[in-house]
């Protein structure tokens, strides 16, 4: 019987490896061995790799959103908040690893149905909280642009997790950051 500590070690082991290699780029056997367990040991928590990958775009969304929800908290400004979104970025390319959702993405048509709503989920709920952000800063007159901001916010959140690939295939996060601050000034008032 595994318990709710070791599920959450495969879940972290399960992250690290989608996040490095993609969904498609690791087996049960990878995480069997780095816990030292059986493979069956694994299917008696996660019955399918389809399993393990829905509850892990669940987990990695509702952490995402914790840090979003942080962000709020913290309060400041509109472009204040867009920087400390991007920070989350930055701290897991420096990581050497990608968004979790946006690693997803590039394996879409290989996915089951239910990973493949669960990442919608994610993106949308950031779509829906940068939307926030845009339509707050541009009524307080610290943001600027003329589209939509759900527009706005699609655009911000794709040239991110672009450019975060590109960062990561040239080993330099500066590409990224370059990117990023380049996004932000275009909203700056």
């Amino acid at each position: 019987m595994i318990s709710v500590d070791t599920s959450q070690r495969i879940l972290d082991i399960a992250e690290q490896l989608v996040q490095t290699r993609g969904f498609n780029g690791f087996s049960y056997a990878d995480i069997a061995a780095t816990l030292g367990v059986t493979k069956a040991s694994l299917h008696y928590h996660f019955p399918s790799k389809a399993d393990l990958g829905q509850r892990l775009i669940e987990r990695y969304g509702k952490s995402f959103l914790a840090a979003l929800a942080s962000i709020d908290r913290g309060g400041g400004s509109a472009p204040d908040r867009l920087r400390r979104y991007v920070a989350i970025y930055i701290e897991v390319l420096c990581d050497d690893r990608m968004c979790l959702c946006g690693m997803l993405a590039a394996e879409f048509a290989t996915l089951p149905s239910p990973m493949r709503d669960e990442m919608m989920h994610f993106f949308d709920e950031n779509e829906r909280w940068l939307s926030g952000v845009l339509e707050h800063g541009a009524a307080h007159g610290e943001l600027r642009f003329a589209e939509r901001a759900r527009d706005v916010a699609r655009a911000l959140m794709a040239s991110l997790e672009g450019a975060m690939m590109l960062a990561r295939s040239y080993g330099d996060a500066s590409r990224f950051e370059l990117a990023a601050n380049r996004a932000l000034a275009q909203l700056a008032a």
